[in-house]
């Protein structure tokens, strides 16, 4: 299954003139900032804590809803998308941290590691690790609009 970290957000200016983010696929998450621009920023800033969020307390992280008119997608940054994408696949496929050490001949903290959002991981650790679980990672890069 192909799975993409981008998530539709909701920006409407309130009364005080701060430009306010929401997701709706993690009512828990929302910032604001003065300006559009900054806003936007601070989008990606609140999509990762609210992923990262889901992972430290075992949740599901959704899949990301349709893009409705008004909307904008936010993307998770890609070393976080590759951690949340092996945080799921370990889900899945009912792997533990302890498991996947042994497919890789590594201890259970290096696991830890690689699911840690605060750990900056090299991305060739994430893609041997999802590899070892039978999933393979694919790079798009797009046109900005």
């Amino acid at each position: 299954m192909q799975r993409r970290f981008e998530y539709p957000a909701n920006i409407d200016e309130d009364e005080a003139g701060f430009h306010l983010v929401t997701f709706p696929d993690f009512p828990e998450a929302a910032t604001d900032a003065r300006s559009p621009r900054e806003a936007l920023a601070e989008a990606v800033d609140c999509l990762e804590e609210a992923v990262a969020g889901r992972m430290k307390r075992g949740e599901d992280i959704p899949i990301p809803s349709p893009v409705r008119e008004r909307t904008l997608l936010i993307a998770l940054p890609a070393l976080n998308a590759m951690k949340a994408a092996l945080y799921l696949a370990m889900r899945e496929r009912q792997i533990s941290q302890g498991a996947l050490a042994l497919k890789l001949g590594k201890n259970e903290k290096d696991v830890r590691r690689l699911l840690d959002p605060e750990h900056a991981t090299q991305i060739s650790a994430l893609e041997r690790a999802l590899r070892a679980i039978g999933k393979r990672v694919q790079l798009v890069v797009e046109d900005a609009e």
